[in-house]
């Protein structure tokens, strides 16, 4: 779970955004003080993001009593209870929207991680998810992925060192590129790069970096580069995965297997706040 103090702060952010100065719906109307709400699944699937959303009632309402029927990485099924919401009608209905566009969708994201994470079940390959994320949401994507059971990949540019076909670019050369930052990251940070050729994979290979990404290649391309790596680097494939052939690139003998589709092209859940 993620710490208390920033999921709150990210929640009254989207409270703010949401409300503004006025809720002129429910401000303008004579709501019941002591109400009852369930979250009702129409869809089946993987719970997250409960306690996150949960979270909105806290900042609204301290006195809205929250019964959990179900956590985050349980699965359920369409016509499933979820949670109850018990008291004020009006703090309820403020913070309703916020609430369900967040545990709908970190509820597909982890959904969505899980099936990929299925597909990879007899191997030793780890799903690792990208930077290709909502602004402002990363932090509870990436939570959403390890809920799936998938890993994060690098949270941001400030956590690990990934060089890219631009850096190279600019830079004139991969061997170049690891030498200069070898010489002034910390001996802690890992070094990944990333190659799209046989040829820029040797190159590489010869290099002091940890991991080499192989971008877009076809799978003999990457079943060669297995064998010319004997086991000394680390090797991740990312590009093109799909869960129709995320076993087939498992089955090349690499490492990890990173797509951003978990959590781009994830699908909401639909999930439902019906008043009793």
């Amino acid at each position: 779970m993620l710490d208390r103090l920033f999921v709150r702060k990210k929640i009254e952010e989207f409270l703010l955004e949401d409300i503004g100065y006025q809720d002129l719906t429910t401000d303008n109307l004579d709501v019941a003080k002591d109400v009852e709400a369930v979250l009702i699944a129409k869809d089946e699937g993987i719970l997250a993001g409960v306690d996150i959303a949960l979270e909105v009632f806290n900042v609204l309402d301290p006195d809205i009593k929250m019964e959990k029927y179900k956590n985050d990485g349980d699965k359920f099924q369409k016509g499933d209870q979820i949670i109850k919401l018990s008291g004020s009608g009006k703090s309820i209905l403020k913070g309703e929207r916020v609430f369900l566009n967040l545990v709908q969708k970190l509820s597909g994201i982890a959904t969505t991680t899980n099936k990929y994470v299925q597909k990879l079940k007899g191997t030793s390959v780890k799903l690792l998810d990208t930077r290709k994320t909502t602004p402002g949401l990363r932090a509870f994507e990436k939570y959403a992925v390890r809920v799936g059971g998938g890993h994060n990949h690098r949270f941001a540019l400030y956590d690990m060192v990934m060089i890219k076909d631009n850096h190279i670019a600019l830079v004139g050369s991969i061997a170049e590129a690891v030498k200069q930052i070898k010489s002034k990251v910390s001996p802690m940070v890992k070094i990944e790069v990333e190659v799209s050729s046989l040829d820029e994979f040797k190159e590489a290979l010869e290099t002091e970096a940890d991991i080499i990404m192989l971008d877009n290649m076809d799978i003999q391309q990457i079943k060669k580069a297995v064998e010319i790596n004997q086991g000394r680097k680390k090797l991740e494939v990312s590009g093109n995965i799909t869960l129709d052939n995320v076993e087939e690139y498992a089955k090349t003998g690499v490492d990890f297997i990173s797509t951003g589709a978990v959590i781009h092209s994830s699908r909401w859940l639909d999930l439902s706040l019906k008043f009793k």
